[in-house]
């Protein structure tokens, strides 16, 4: 399955943005699909994650209440809407597929990020 994110740009603190993850050479919902982002000078870290069987939903601790991971299989897109931005939320975002949500990075297939930026 290919990845491709979208959606990034610049941002005020406590703007929103929502990313999308266009899949291509698969079916997305026989996949779990999960976001990840990385800081300049940070280890990237995992945020969300949607389940393919059942649609169970998972999140960071510090985007929880904030993000919000969705996905449409008709269109074959996951969505991560994220309310509230502040400026650690500065990042390159990529979008993940792997047949369960993990927390770790141990995801099969990873596309392209999209960057984001939170500045007054």
């Amino acid at each position: 399955v290919q990845l491709q994110a979208s959606g990034g740009g610049l941002v005020q603190p406590g703007g929103s943005l929502r990313l999308s993850c266009a899949a291509s050479g698969s079916t997305l919902h026989y996949y779990a699909i999960g976001w990840f982002r990385q800081a300049p000078g940070k280890e990237r870290e995992w945020v969300s994650c949607i389940a393919g069987n059942d649609g169970s939903t998972y999140y960071a601790g510090s985007v929880k209440g904030r993000f919000a991971i969705s996905r449409d299989n008709a269109k074959n897109t996951v969505y991560l809407q994220m309310n509230n931005l502040q400026s650690e939320d500065t990042a390159v975002y990529y979008c993940v597929a792997d047949p369960i949500c993990k927390g770790t990075q141990e995801y099969n297939y990873w596309g392209r990020g999209t960057l984001v930026t939170v500045s007054s």
